[in-house]
């Protein structure tokens, strides 16, 4: 899989950008604040209709773009896949006012639509995912390692759904249901509903959710076993990577009937807590990862080289991972990685590469790559939002 053609129109600091890309290896390198980071997103969002830096898509607008009489973002790709072309689109539309309504809105506060389509054709956002795939590393990620439980179940969350169109349908289910349930267990504690209403909810919690774990297990367990192998590479043998998954319900279940049976008796058992505190404790909305080396937990005793390399060899294993479940190899997207790595994790980084059908990986300085490998390489410019071939 990869990157025929890339537009943007104001996306960013990209006002206009056409830009057709070959496969294979392909650096981009330009000072900071150039655009070699809004290039990646853009990428990654006509992926999976969100960027993986914004909290809005507001952000992703031109400022210039608001001036303008019909203000709009446009993003396309048209991406060539195992099994034929495929064509992407992402617009986001500001709207000056609401229907029906005369107020108009300042530009920062101006509400966004967002329109997509596949090979011509309205999609929902739904549609989109896991039509292109992709695997982005940037400096960010190191927060997996370190972050909050919630950045480890959105990074499960964002490779299950585009390998698996059951678990973004089952995921987009189950936030609804708690956002229900949540709503009854309030009503609950102020004695203004029944208790008998919550088994409408609890089985669509387990149904849902169940799905949920399991597919989280089989994913984990997985990656741990195809970053074991990478990170015994970049470690040079030294260290002995495991990745755990910490469900909130069960432990290593296999069976979907197995899950949903430890699912109903953990409801059971916190139905007291739940209605004191008014919200549900247990679920996929309260799981976890630990990354051990050598039996450490890297998160607490992990230098940052170490959690920067643990990091790479998750990545890594995540593109793997893609390509076997897809049949097609995903669309590689490296932002800055060299900078921090020594001679010898970089070597290995490059070499591992190598192998993809397309990597983009940006950069401030070449001298962080190896002769041979920018030989194989096309390699760009960015200066303000502009692309020219190197």
């Amino acid at each position: 899989m990869h990157i025929v053609h890339l537009s943007l129109t104001n996306f960013r600091n990209y006002r206009h950008l056409e830009l057709s890309l070959p496969p294979h290896l392909v650096v981009i390198q330009g000072d900071n604040a150039q655009g070699k980071t809004n290039l990646l997103e853009a990428i990654h969002v006509l992926a999976t209709t969100k960027s993986h830096r914004a909290s809005s898509d507001r952000e992703l607008v031109h400022q210039a773009a608001t001036q303008e009489d019909l203000p709009f973002t446009r993003l396309f790709a048209e991406v060539q896949k195992a099994r034929g072309t495929i064509k992407v689109e992402v617009i986001l539309r500001l709207e000056r006012a609401l229907p029906g309504e005369a107020f108009v809105a300042p530009p920062s506060a101006m509400p966004v639509r967002k329109r997509i389509r596949v090979n011509g054709v309205p999609r929902r956002s739904i549609d989109l995912v896991g039509q292109v795939n992709v695997v982005i590393f940037s400096a960010q990620d190191i927060d997996i390692i370190t972050g909050t439980p919630t950045l480890c179940r959105r990074y499960l969350d964002l490779v299950n759904s585009q390998t698996d169109s059951r678990y973004l349908r089952s995921l987009q289910r189950y936030h609804k249901v708690i956002v229900q349930r949540n709503h009854l267990l309030k009503l609950l504690q102020q004695r203004q509903a029944q208790p008998e209403q919550l088994e409408f909810w609890d089985r669509e919690l387990v149904e849902s959710g169940s799905y949920l774990i399991m597919q989280r297990q089989h994913l984990v367990r997985t990656l741990n076993k195809l970053a074991q192998e990478i990170h015994r590479e970049l470690s040079s043998g030294t260290e002995r990577l495991e990745i755990v998954y910490l469900p909130s319900v069960g432990k290593e279940e296999v069976q979907l009937a197995e899950i949903e049976s430890h699912f109903r008796q953990a409801l059971d058992q916190t139905r007291r807590r739940e209605v004191a505190q008014g919200m549900t404790l247990v679920g996929p909305h309260r799981d976890n990862l630990r990354f051990q080396a050598n039996e450490a937990d890297m998160s607490r005793y992990g230098s940052r080289g170490q959690q920067r390399t643990i990091a790479l060899s998750l990545k890594l294993a995540e593109a793997k991972y893609i390509h076997t479940q897809v049949g097609d190899s995903p669309i590689l997207l490296l932002d800055d990685v060299l900078s921090e790595l020594d001679r010898g994790r970089r070597h290995h980084l490059l070499d591992a590469i190598s192998s993809f059908q397309q990597v983009l990986i940006t950069a401030v300085e070449l001298n962080y790559f190896e002769p041979s490998f920018l030989a194989q390489a096309a390699q760009f410019q960015v200066r303000q939002g502009n692309i020219e071939k190197g």
